[in-house]
């Protein structure tokens, strides 16, 4: 079981409270990002683009937790920047573990051994530490030689003292799909609780834009990836997302199941975009036009999005809506081979080798339109 009994617990009773009060609008995980700033320049990232005097800006414990209490959602992300670098990050935590709030604490894992001794284990803590596949692969993407090495022992030490551990992966155009397999062996044996997936999307100010993935080929990827499965692979996502993914489900975006709260206050949807910023969360839900967001909207913005950000809320919403989204979901926890012939003939097939850190020009937007379409 990929997450424990009382978080399926929770969420599951969160959620059908939203629908018995016939809420369509409620989120499913707050997205807290206290700073900016990041030990790591990986080039598929917009965060550390910002000017050195928003960098130097944070959100304190007290602004956190308050933001925390105003949005309700059951669960909290804590992405950045690099979160354990900012100075108040263990009383975050406590406050939002004093809250029995589920947290996924996203770090980078290079400075975790240095820090772990902030936190006590916790049902309620999750380190979700970012690998975005094997060692050559995941240095190439950070672009930070040895930073798997360290990540991989300081997983071994917070999974030694007890903590909850998780990966969180985002796969790029021109990955080896034969090479994702093998790293959710290496994760499997290694010891952590599930894998998180998504495909790479692009922030607006990532330095490289060539490499981030079209949906017809997002569709393509993942079902070479997670066809045939391994019985061990365990995955801290809806299978339904999983099978979005894969091109067998169709979903709208859900763009406010999953609302950021930062430095600049509740950024309008998603994460991704830069589209201004509300006052308040109350704000946020009643003055934003929602259906300018997500494939279906014609946003260029989204033409080619299918992040966990935008779509685990439309797979965890399709779950509770009908019996038989939740006798879909019953059945993927239970069953996950997913035996495909062609997806095995996809793994044969050359690929070239990993190009993220070549930095490049953006494809034009007839271009991704035309990706989009295919």
């Amino acid at each position: 079981m990929p997450v424990p009994v009382s978080q399926m617990w929770t969420v599951s009773t969160y959620v059908l409270k939203q629908k018995l009060a016939r809420r369509k609008q409620y989120p499913l995980v707050l997205m807290l990002e206290p700073l900016f700033r990041c030990n790591l320049a990986c080039a598929g990232c917009g965060k550390i683009q910002y000017p050195a005097h928003i960098l130097k800006k944070q959100l304190s414990a007290e602004e956190c937790l308050r933001a925390v209490d105003e949005c309700g959602a059951p669960m909290v992300s804590i992405p950045g920047g690099e979160p354990l670098m900012h100075p108040e990050i263990g009383a975050i935590v406590e406050g939002l573990v004093a809250r029995k709030k589920y947290i996924y604490l996203c770090t980078n894992a290079l400075l975790l051994k240095e820090k772990i001794g902030l936190f006590q284990p916790s049902k309620y803590l999750t380190f979700s530490v970012h690998l975005d596949g094997q060692q050559e692969h995941h240095d190439l993407s950070v672009c930070r030689e040895g930073g798997y090495d360290i990540a991989v022992d300081a997983i071994r030490l917070a999974l030694a003292q007890g903590f909850r551990v998780t990966t969180n992966t985002t796969l790029f155009d021109g990955t080896d799909p034969r090479s994702v397999r093998a790293f959710f062996d290496d994760m499997m044996e290694l010891g952590v609780e599930g894998m998180m997936l998504s495909p790479g999307y692009s922030y607006e100010k990532a330095p490289d834009q060539q490499h981030f993935l079209g949906r017809a080929r997002t569709r393509r990827l993942f079902r070479s990836i997670l066809s045939n499965r391994e019985k061990n692979w365990r995955f801290n996502l809806s299978p339904l997302f999983l099978e979005f993914l894969m091109g067998k489900r169709t979903y709208p975006c859900t763009p406010w199941g999953m609302p950021t709260y930062n430095v600049f206050g509740w950024q309008k949807p998603c994460y991704l975009l830069q589209d201004g910023y509300a006052d308040t969360f109350q704000q946020l839900l009643a003055e934003t036009d929602w259906a300018n967001y997500g494939t279906e909207s014609g946003n260029p913005k989204c033409a080619n999005c299918m992040v966990h950000s935008g779509y685990e809320a439309s797979a965890v919403n399709a779950t509770f809506s009908s019996l038989s989204g939740f006798l879909a979901t019953v059945k993927g926890t239970l069953f996950t081979k997913y035996a495909d012939e062609g997806a095995m003939r996809l793994l044969e097939e050359p690929v070239a080798a990993h190009p993220l850190v070549q930095i490049g020009k953006a494809r034009s937007e007839s271009e991704s339109l035309e990706e989009t379409r295919a």
